[in-house]
């Protein structure tokens, strides 16, 4: 038998999506080595944790304590060490957002293993968690896996696995864990200008490039991006302009989106933009020049200029949204 253990994240007291999708992907995956799902919740108070059971965990081991309530590097790598030592899982997944990048490669370090990160597909071969992770800035993708030493870990982009419900419940298992003096603290965390929707987890991603000219027109893309339910990027160039912050920020100095559906307005597709982006599942460019780089990678393409397209695109979709 063989277990997965999954690092699920919260936000504002509530398990964020992703969570979900490592639950539904590890359950695929335990099946496989006819093993359970067990997932870790740390922090200082996150509601409906039970939830998780309906996505095929079996366990959930919890700690909350008021110092936990921001996340700090040393004690959550005790507390996760802990519990995988204890517990020793074969597989051990995580986000691959700011938490998991950070977090897991000093567990792995900790525990003399190998970590696959920001894959965007799982599957199980010969016994052996096989991953699919990006290469060269995105250009090509390759398989990977850990051959001898245990557990096999690997950090998942957003948005890479259907969320499917299988029914069931959980054991919630308190967990206590003495934690010592930390050598750093986290003070203070500050919201970014842009609330909503989560821009790593967002379903549908409406970005702009310089070519908005100004912050003031980055208001069509919010009202695009809220009549689809998605979240608003943009490129370096944009930020180095002035018009956004760095929080939305989509390309290899900024963030990584795996979305549904990504709608590049005015951006010419420089290779840093693409690292960030390349893996959405269908792409719409917008973009005046028809040799603009875009257009090779965009799924669909519409030559015009972005003041013409992005209102008329917003009304139509009201439209249609609303019947």
């Amino acid at each position: 038998m063989g277990n997965v253990l999954i690092l699920t994240e919260h936000q504002n007291g509530h398990l964020k999506k992703v969570s979900f999708e490592l639950a539904s992907k590890a359950s695929e995956l335990a099946s496989h080595m006819g093993g359970e799902v067990q997932a870790v919740v740390i922090g200082s108070h996150v509601a409906g944790v039970s939830d998780l059971g309906k996505y095929g965990v079996k366990k959930i081991f919890t700690l909350f304590e008021a110092s936990l309530e921001k996340y700090n590097t040393e004690n959550y790598a005790a507390i996760l060490s802990h519990i995988i030592q204890e517990h020793r899982p074969d597989i051990v997944l995580a986000v691959a957002g700011p938490m998991g990048k950070d977090l897991l490669p000093r567990v792995a370090a900790r525990l003399k293993t190998g970590l696959m990160t920001d894959c965007t597909d799982l599957k199980m071969e010969g016994g052996k968690l096989v991953a699919t992770r990006p290469i060269y800035a995105g250009k090509a993708f390759v398989d990977v896996k850990i051959p001898e030493s245990t557990p096999q870990m690997a950090t998942i982009r957003p948005n890479s696995f259907p969320i499917h419900e299988r029914g069931g419940g959980a054991q919630v298992i308190p967990v206590v864990i003495p934690l010592g003096e930390t050598r750093a603290r986290m003070k203070e965390v500050v919201q970014g200008a842009h609330q909503g929707v989560d821009l790593t987890e967002a379903e549908v991603v409406v970005a702009g490039g310089r070519s908005l000219k100004s912050a003031e027109n980055f208001k069509l893309l919010e009202e695009l991006a809220n009549v689809l339910g998605g979240a608003v990027g943009a490129s370096r160039a944009a930020v180095d302009s002035g018009y956004v912050s760095h929080d939305i920020q989509v390309g290899q100095t900024g963030k990584t989106v795996n979305p549904k559906l990504y709608i590049a307005c005015g951006i010419s597709g420089a290779i840093q933009h693409l690292a960030g982006m390349r893996t959405s599942k269908v792409i719409v460019a917008i973009n005046k020049d028809p040799e603009a780089p875009i257009f090779k990678k965009a799924d669909y393409g519409i030559v015009e200029d972005l003041f013409r397209v992005v209102p008329l695109l917003t009304k139509e979709l009201k439209k249609v949204l609303a019947e």
